[in-house]
């Protein structure tokens, strides 16, 4: 059996810095192809959560179609001399439509450019990034996903807040709180049912209605809620309330997209200050 050479270590035998190893590692993946499209997670927002190939990605893009949740920090690595546009979307305002964006990247691609589609959070979690990837599969475009860490773990872990636990919840739910008919698509009975975390992307906004369903459906109104804002970043904020309290809160602390709603008992176990 051949044993590669342990590259952590220098050829002296002292150990390789840092940074050393992680252009080392950066190097070592293969380089995006021309005419590929490569939809990356770019994690919850702290730079430092990317995934080493997420970060090849971004620096070697000749054009990048970035969302509103990418942080400067992930932009600042984009190639200076890369083309890159904004084709995010807040609550009712799309600065492109979603088939604009699909055919964008299917003439890109064609157009033999390497091409990354950058999203916040992971791109199949609440990101469109299946809608996407069907479009260029369609039109014969090489794709390739690389995973981000989703807002929902990433925040809530980042805040220390476990979406699971024996004592408190043994399953977790992602759910939407933007939909394109109202809230009243979601299934309510399944999403109060008792021993669950519920975390709601792009809650905030409707996070009156989403208590009063909850409630509704026997879920306690003493049930404790986390709104986290921005999190992972250096300005993040996060808001404990209960399903009653929630929309007087959240307007009383004046917060606004966008944030995260965890529903759910392992919220007892937020301490705002840990260390």
């Amino acid at each position: 059996m051949m044993i590669e050479p342990d590259s952590s270590v220098s050829e002296a035998g002292a150990p390789v810095p840092l940074e050393a190893r992680i252009h080392q590692l950066l190097a070592a993946g293969s380089p995006l192809v021309q005419g590929t499209v490569s939809l990356v997670g770019a994690g919850p927002g702290d730079p430092e959560l990317l995934t080493l190939r997420a970060v090849r990605r971004i620096m070697e893009a000749e054009v990048v179609l970035y969302d509103n949740l990418v942080g400067p920090d992930i932009l600042a690595l984009i190639s200076p001399v890369a083309k890159k546009h904004y084709v995010g979307k807040k609550a009712a305002k799309h600065a492109l439509p979603q088939d604009a964006v699909n055919d964008w990247l299917v003439r890109l691609a064609q157009a033999g450019k390497r091409v990354v589609r950058l999203k916040g959070g992971d791109p199949f979690i609440f990101g469109r990034g299946g809608e996407e990837m069907e479009a260029l599969m369609a039109a014969g475009v090489s794709v390739e996903i690389v995973p981000g860490i989703t807002a929902a773990t990433g925040c809530a872990a980042f805040a220390g807040i476990p979406l699971t636990h024996r004592d408190w919840a043994q399953s977790v739910t992602f759910a939407t709180g933007h939909l394109k008919h109202g809230l009243q698509e979601l299934d309510w009975a399944g999403l109060s049912r008792p021993h669950q975390t519920v975390v709601f992307y792009m809650g905030i906004s409707a996070a009156a209605g989403i208590a009063e369903a909850l409630i509704a459906q026997g879920r306690p109104e003493t049930t404790p809620v986390a709104v986290i804002y921005h999190g992972t970043r250096p300005d993040q904020r996060v808001l404990v309330a209960t399903l009653e309290t929630l929309a007087q809160k959240i307007n009383a602390e004046g917060l606004k997209p966008p944030a995260l709603l965890i529903v759910g008992e392992v919220v007892r176990l937020y301490r705002p200050n840990r260390t």
